[in-house]
C-alpha cells in the first residue's frame, strides 16, 4: 500500500481518528455503503439477554481498524511514534466515553520504562596478576556498569540443570570471587531444558553468580565469539534496542576474554588455555577449581544506559451492583505490532515496507475497543469491567507482564481475563496455500485456556456461545504439550501465571502473518462481529453471575514454567 507521509499534526490526527478512518475505507472502497451488514442475534428472544450486544457492528470495527492499522502508524511497533499515537486514540474514546482512567497519576496512561545500553569503552579496562589488557582487544563485555575484583575459580560451563543431575559448581565456593567460565552450554543441553525455577531447577552462570555472591563473570569466549570478534565490539557501543527491565534487576559485570587474556589467566594453572579450548570443542570441561591464591583479577564495565517511555492504557467501566462492583473482569488485547524495519522480520514488498498488523493485533486492538464503546453506551453489569491494551507483546509480553506486576486494582480480584489476539481472518474455501492449513473458517475460532484451570469458566464459555451465534470453537491449541505454545504466545499467559483463569481467542496463523500483507482490506468484518459479539456475550454473563468461575485445576506443569 502507499505510505502517507506523516504531517507535525499528529495530536490533531487522532482527534480526527473516525473521519481519517471512514476516509481511507471510502478510499479503498468508492463507499461505506459497501460495508458488510451486522449480524443480527439468532432469535429476537435473545435481545437484551447480553446487554447491549449489538452496540458491536462490523462496520464500526472496520472504521477503527482501518484507523488502527493505517500507514500513519507505522507497524505500531514497541517503542515508536505510531505506537504512542494509536494510545492517544484509545485514550481518547476512553475519556469520552466516560470509563474511569486505572494508568498513571489520573490518566489512562501506565508508563513503562524501556532500557537501552551501549558500552563506554573509555571507561573499561581490566588486569591480571598486575597485567593491563584493553577493551576491543583484549576483551569484550555486556552492556552492564560495575567492577569485579578478587581471586578467580573456575567453573567449567557454570551451568546447573537438576533435571539432568549436571552441576558445575560442585566442590568450590565463589563468594567474593570471579568465576571463570567456558562460554557455551553443556554437552547434550539446550533451551528446552531450563524450565522451572531458576535456583532450583536450573542455574546460568549470572544467576548463580548472583544468588551465591560472585563479583563477576569471566568468560572464555567461544569460537563464534572469537570469530565475531569486531563486530560485536562494534556493536556492544551501539545502543541495544530498548528493553523493558525489572527496577528491581541486578546483574553482576560480565565480560570474555580473548586467546591473549584467557592465556594470562590460566597461566601457571593445572588448566592452560590450549587445553581448554580443545576440551570446549569437544565437550569434555573437566571439574571446577580455584585458581593460584597468588593471582588477583579486576574489571571495569563502563555503560552508557538510557531510559525510553511506553505504556499500557488502561480503562475501568465501574460495575453497577455495590459489592460485586468491587470484582473485575479484565479484557485486554495487545495494541503493538512489529513496525516497518526488516529487523523486526518485516519484510518489504516493492515499496511497501509497513507490517500494518491489521490481525495482528488490530483486530483485537479494537474488539476491544468496540466492547467498550457498547457498554458505555448501555446497560452497566454488575461487576466492573477492566480495560488493557498492552503495549510490547510482540517483544516477550512486556505490556502483561508489567501490568501483572503492577496491577492497577488488587490482582485477586480479578476473577477472569479474556484475552483477543488475532480474530480477523477467515480461512477460504478452495485455499490450498499450506501458509493458511491452520487458519480458521469464518464461523469458526481456536479457544484457548478456558478449560485449563477452571471447569466453570469453560462450561460458561461454551453454554454462552451455543445459546447466542453458536460458532465453531475449535480446542485444537488447548493441549498443554500444544508444539505451537501459543498458551506462551500471547498476553493471557502473564494473568494464568497469577491465578486468573483465562480464554484466548484467536483465528490462526496465515500467509501474512508479521508482513506487510496483513492490511485491513484482508479482513472478514462479519466474522470479526460475531467473535467479538461472543466475547462480550461471554464478558456479560461473568460479569452478572451470582459467583466468580472457581478455580479448581491447577495450570499443567508444562504451562506454569518459563
Amino acid at each position: 500500500m502507499k505510505k502517507i507521509v506523516l504531517t507535525g499534526l499528529l495530536f490533531a490526527g487522532v482527534l480526527a481518528a473516525p473521519q481519517m478512518a471512514t476516509q481511507a475505507q471510502r478510499k479503498q472502497e468508492g463507499t461505506t455503503q459497501n460495508r458488510p451488514p451486522a449480524v443480527s442475534l439468532a432469535a429476537e428472544k435473545q435481545t437484551g439477554e447480553f446487554g447491549n450486544v449489538e452496540g458491536i457492528t462490523a462496520a464500526q470495527l472496520k472504521d477503527y481498524l482501518y484507523f488502527v492499522a493505517s500507514d500513519e502508524m507505522e507497524g505500531r511497533n514497541t517503542p515508536s511514534r505510531g505506537l504512542d499515537l494509536t494510545a492517544k486514540f484509545l485514550a481518547m474514546n476512553m475519556s469520552r466515553w466516560g470509563l474511569k482512567p486505572a494508568g498513571d497519576d489520573g490518566t489512562f496512561m501506565q508508563k513503562i520504562a524501556l532500557t537501552s545500553r551501549s558500552i563506554a569503552p573509555e571507561q573499561s579496562s581490566a588486569s591480571v596478576g598486575g597485567q593491563s589488557f584493553k577493551i576491543g582487544e583484549d576483551f569484550i563485555a555486556l552492556p552492564y556498569p560495575g567492577t569485579a575484583a578478587g581471586k578467580l575459580v573456575y567453573v567449567g560451563h557454570g551451568y546447573m540443570v537438576k533435571a539432568k543431575n549436571i552441576n558445575a559448581y560442585q566442590g568450590v565456593d565463589v563468594k567474593d570471587k570471579i568465576m571463570l567460565v567456558a562460554e557455551g552450554f553443556p554437552k547434550g543441553v539446550n533451551f528446552q531444558d531450563f524450565r522451572g525455577k531458576a535456583g532450583e531447577d536450573y542455574d546460568r552462570p549470572e544467576t548463580y553468580a548472583l544468588a551465591h555472591g560472585a563479583k563477576g563473570i569471566i568468560y572464555v569466549a567461544g569460537a563464534s565469539t572469537l570469530n565475531f570478534w569486531e563486530q560485536r565490539f562494534k556493536s556492544s557501543q551501539t545502543p541495544t534496542r530498548p528493553m523493558m527491565e525489572s527496577p528491581a534487576r541486578k546483574t553482576v559485570p560480565v565480560i570474555y576474554a580473548s586467546a591473549k587474556l584467557a592465556t594470562a589467566i590460566l597461566q601457571g594453572e593445572a588448566l592452560d588455555y590450549e587445553t581448554l579450548k580443545k576440551q570446549m570443542n569437544d565437550g569434555t570441561l573437566g571439574a571446577a577449581f580455584a585458581l593460584s591464591a597468588g593471582k588477583d583479577a579486576s574489571f571495569t564495565v563502563g555503560a552508557k544506559v538510557d531510559s525510553i517511555m511506553t505504556q499500557n492504557v488502561v480503562a475501568i467501566l465501574e460495575g453497577s451492583d455495590s459489592t460485586l462492583k468491587n470484582e473485575y473482569i479484565a479484557v485486554g488485547a495487545h495494541y503493538d505490532h512489529v513496525g516497518n524495519s526488516p529487523q523486526t522480520g518485516c519484510r518489504p514488498i516493492g515499496n511497501d515496507n509497513i507490517c500494518n498488523g491489521a490481525d495482528d493485533d488490530g483486530s483485537g486492538t479494537v474488539a476491544v475497543l468496540a466492547i467498550a464503546e457498547a457498554l458505555a453506551n448501555g446497560p452497566r453489569p454488575k461487576r466492573s469491567i477492566l480495560f488493557v491494551w498492552h503495549a510490547g507483546e510482540e517483544k516477550g509480553l512486556w505490556g502483561s507482564e508489567y501490568i501483572n506486576e503492577n496491577p492497577p486494582v488488587p490482582t485477586k480480584q480479578i476473577i477472569t481475563q479474556l484475552n483477543i489476539d488475532m480474530i480477523g481472518r477467515s480461512k477460504k474455501a478452495g485455499d490450498t496455500d499450506r501458509r493458511n492449513a491452520n487458519l480458521t473458517g469464518p464461523d469458526e475460532i481456536y479457544v484457548i485456556g478456558s478449560k485449563l484451570m477452571s471447569t466453570e469458566l469453560g462450561e460458561l464459555s461454551e453454554a454462552v456461545n451455543k445459546a447466542y451465534l453458536n460458532l465453531g470453537f475449535n480446542y485444537k491449541y488447548d493441549a498443554p504439550n500444544d508444539p505451537e505454545r501459543f498458551f506462551y504466545r500471547s498476553d493471557h499467559f502473564n494473568y494464568a501465571k497469577k491465578g486468573i483463569p483465562i480464554i484466548f481467542y484467536f483465528d490462526g496463523v496465515h500467509e501474512d502473518y508479521h508482513q506487510v500483507g496483513d492490511s485491513p482490506d484482508k479482513i472478514d468484518y462479519q466474522k470479526m462481529e460475531k467473535v467479538t459479539r461472543t466475547v462480550f456475550a461471554t464478558m456479560w454473563k461473568l460479569a452478572n453471575g451470582a459467583t466468580r468461575p472457581k478455580v479448581d485445576k491447577p495450570l499443567p506443569a508444562q504451562l506454569a514454567g518459563n
